[in-house]
């Protein structure tokens, strides 16, 4: 059974076990997507993509992103173009509708956000700060 074999049927088994979002969908470009698929084809392990936000930089939150090792206890799990996203309960309501993108320049290449949450973004593009209501 190839790697990719395994991670879908690893991912199916968690598929039955996890929450849907509903309304709050988080998505991902097709660039986003992409680059995402390539990190899980090189780690097969991996069931998907975790997203978050944490404590950081000048504007109060940044965002964290990372492969998923496993789903924890109140993940919501959203699916978009065959990925599985799992955000935790504390960072849901500050990035529910957040659409990720994949940006590859001379300089380097990097994910980024855009959030509806977000009120304002620091100077230095590492932070952000969140509509109080999200918040």
């Amino acid at each position: 059974m190839n790697a990719l074999a395994r991670l879908a049927r690893r991912a199916a088994s968690v598929a039955a076990a996890s929450a849907t979002m509903t309304g709050m969908d988080i998505n991902l470009t097709e660039a986003a997507a992409r680059r995402v698929r390539s990190y899980l084809q090189e780690q097969p392990g991996r069931l998907g993509l975790r997203f978050g936000v944490r404590r950081t930089g000048c504007s109060g939150w940044g965002y964290a992103i990372d492969l998923a090792d496993d789903q924890r206890p109140g993940d919501t799990v959203v699916e978009d173009q065959g990925i599985r996203i799992f955000v935790d309960a504390d960072s849901l309501p500050l990035v529910a509708g957040t659409r990720i993108d994949f940006i590859e320049q001379t300089m380097g290449s990097q994910f980024v956000f855009e959030n509806p949450n977000a009120a304002a973004a620091c100077g230095c593009g590492e932070s952000f700060t969140a509509d109080p209501e999200a918040a």
